[in-house]
């Protein structure tokens, strides 16, 4: 018990005396530069999902979007 006693002591001392905390300006804009990138990937990827699923359903010229959304709104209806 005395060295989980001594773990948590040196864990709270590494925490609050060694870890380099961001400060609130630093950790708005890694928050911004994080939710831009992941918009940014699932545009991506909507896009190329769009473009290599759509197929000719055989009604003219008219595209039918089968992709990967298309097949999850297929598989529940």
């Amino acid at each position: 018990m005395a060295n989980f006693k001594t773990y948590l002591e040196e864990s709270y001392n590494e925490l609050v005396n060694k870890v380099s905390w961001p400060t609130w300006k630093e950790l708005q804009g890694s928050a911004i530069v994080v939710l831009v990138s992941a918009m940014i990937l699932a545009l991506l990827v909507f896009v190329m999902d769009y473009i290599f699923g759509a197929q000719n359903m055989g009604q003219g010229n008219t595209a039918f979007w089968k992709g990967m959304v298309g097949f999850i709104y297929t598989l529940f209806q």
